[in-house]
């Protein structure tokens, strides 16, 4: 079995109790949600649910076709990295008498386009945006220093290459399908 990384991008309406039914989809396979991310959409009413996760691709096409039969799931779509526009934010917490003691620090925030949002005395607090391996390396390189006191990580937005939202020709198809069916 040959897992990698899938993005699902997943529709539905803005109605309580949706996310529960999906991740639950995964539960039940025993598939580990790696990130989550929920917001709305381009469309009004509809939002889109960003879930990542290692498996196979049949073991994700089937995820998808059960995600879809919930009631209010409009669309369950998923991808592989090389077919979307990705992005994530990370937040880490530093000691500041470590950072001032170690130049390499700074030179590895800077060389990684981090941002320093606050210094004070106790810590200092980076901003990174960017790709999971490069929020990966940055902190791989602040804790082998020991100077990590929290870190936090954004679960992945993503949009796919395609011109239009994968969605809205999905939903101008069951307006023509509803259309056509009161003539």
């Amino acid at each position: 079995m040959d897992k990698k990384l899938y993005t699902l991008l997943v529709y539905s309406e803005n109605i309580a109790g949706i996310l529960n039914q999906v991740t639950a989809v995964f539960t039940r396979r025993q598939v580990n949600i790696e990130s989550l991310n929920v917001s709305a959409s381009s469309i009004e009413n509809i939002h889109k649910y960003t879930i990542t996760v290692w498996s196979d691709e049949e073991q994700i096409r089937r995820i998808c076709k059960a995600i879809e039969k919930k009631i209010d799931v409009v669309k369950c779509s998923y991808y592989t990295d090389d077919q979307l526009f990705i992005y994530e934010v990370a937040l880490f917490k530093i000691a500041t008498p470590t950072l001032l003691k170690n130049p390499e620090i700074s030179r590895t925030i800077r060389h990684l386009d981090a941002r320093m949002m606050e210094v004070n005395p106790t810590y200092t607090t980076i901003l990174m945006g960017g790709l999971t391996d490069d929020i990966a390396s940055l902190f791989n390189k602040l804790n082998e220093c020991n100077c990590i006191l929290q870190y936090t990580r954004s679960g992945r937005i993503a949009v796919t290459r395609s011109v239009e939202e994968t969605i809205s020709n999905y939903l101008d198809e069951q307006e023509n399908i509803e259309a056509g069916s009161l003539d």
